[in-house]
This record gives C-alpha cells, structure tokens and sequence, in this order.
C-alpha cells in the first residue's frame, strides 16, 4: 500500500515527459521574455532612436514588437510536435526543426545557432572590455586631469573576460546554481547565511537598477531641456 501511494507521490511531482512538474506560470515566463530581449537590447536603443528620430524611431519599435510578437507566437506553437497538447514536448530549436522541418535543415538551423552564439559572445567580449576600460580611464582623469591622454588597450581585458566565460562554461547546469537564483530563496531558511547572501545580492541588483533608471531619466530629461525635441526651430 505505501509502495503505491509513493509511485502515485512521485508520479504527482512528474510531467507528461517523465521530467519534475513545471511550475512557471504566465509571470515568470514574462520575466523571462523581458530579462533576455531588454538584456542587450537597450545598450543600443539610445544610438538607434537618436540615429532614427522620434518618429522613425517609435515605429520602428512597433514594427520590431509586432515582429518579436509573431515570432514568440511561432515558437509557443512548435514546443509540441502533433497533438498542441498532449505532443511530443521539442526543448530546443534544433529539435523543434527536425520534428516539423527534417533533413539539411536540421543541420542549417545547427549552424545558424553557433554561428549566432559565436557572434554573441564576441559583442559581449567587446563591450565589457570597453566598459571596464572606460572605468580605467575614468580613474586615470581623476587621478591626473582632463588634460591626460589616459591612453590604454582594451586587450587584457577582452582575454580576462574570455578566460572567465571559458571556466564559468565548464561548470555544469550552470543555470542551476543556487546561488545564480534569486527565485530560489522562497526555498531557503530565513536568516541562514544562503538566505542572507541572498537577499543582499537582490538588494544590490535593485540598487543598481534603480540608480540606473534615475540616470537614465534624468539624461533624458537634461537632453530633452536641452535640444526641445518637440519644439519648432528658433532660427
């Protein structure tokens, strides 16, 4: 009788695919979605709308939603392959195409993935280097003036930030790590030393958040004073 009411236990904490019952609901799937398309997104949305304009710019953002829209649309509809609810469960892109698409295209999409993630991984190498050169550099004027060159190579920053992603991508289940996971501590002892860490690395992330947001605010607020966007020419 316990044997069974402890398969029914563990059957109870199972999905269909055999894997722990999924508990994300619409929330965290939107917190998801607006953490991996804000990520990098907006280190470039400043230059595009000043490129752009304002009118340009602001249809150029609807017209990029709608398409981001479909797009997240279309892979909600490949997750199952057959039946949309009792189907086959596709939990990568390369397994949603051999199961809708098959043949070469399996391999092409393969190639559009590396190719996309060597890509990424070398604008992220670059623009990290690039901002801990401009803290250097900001030191340096402190330190000696304005009117100093602070002159550096971005170099040993590029391979330090490389070295790092080649350790850190060795670990596996890297996206599991307890202390990677805000979420977790709903599951943590209050007041324990994991809780505590925790909690204070949360806090820092909305610290700097939020000074972030009020630095943005207030530069678009002094551009805006400044150049009167939507005032007529005074000339």
């Amino acid at each position: 009788m316990s044997v069974e009411a402890g398969n029914h236990d563990d059957a109870a904490r199972l999905d269909d695919d055999g894997r722990l019952r999924r508990t994300g609901n619409m929330w965290t799937a939107s917190a998801h979605i607006i953490t991996a398309v804000i990520g990098a997104g907006v280190l470039s949305l400043a230059w595009a709308m000043a490129q752009l304009g304002w009118a340009a710019g602001l249809v150029s953002m609807v017209i990029f939603a709608a398409i981001s829209y479909y797009t997240s649309t279309l892979l909600a509809e490949c997750y199952r392959s057959g039946d949309p609810v009792a189907g086959k469960r596709n939990y990568t892109y390369t397994e949603a195409v051999r199961a809708i698409l098959g043949g070469g295209k399996v391999k092409l999409c393969g190639a559009i993935q590396y190719a996309n993630l060597v890509g990424i991984a070398i604008g992220y190498t670059i623009a990290s280097s690039i901002s801990m050169l401009a803290i250097k550099r900001a030191d340096c004027f402190h330190d000696k003036g304005q009117r100093n060159s602070c002159r550096s190579s971005s170099n040993p920053y590029m391979i330090l930030f490389g070295a790092v992603q080649i350790v850190f991508s060795q670990i596996p289940n890297f996206d599991q790590i307890w202390w990677l996971s805000i979420v977790a501590a709903s599951g943590v002892p209050r007041w324990s030393t994991r809780w505590v860490c925790l909690q204070t690395l949360s806090a820092a992330c909305f610290l700097v958040s939020v000074a972030g947001a009020v630095g943005s605010t207030a530069g678009v607020i002094g551009s805006a004073k400044q150049h009167r966007p939507f005032s007529g020419s005074t000339s």
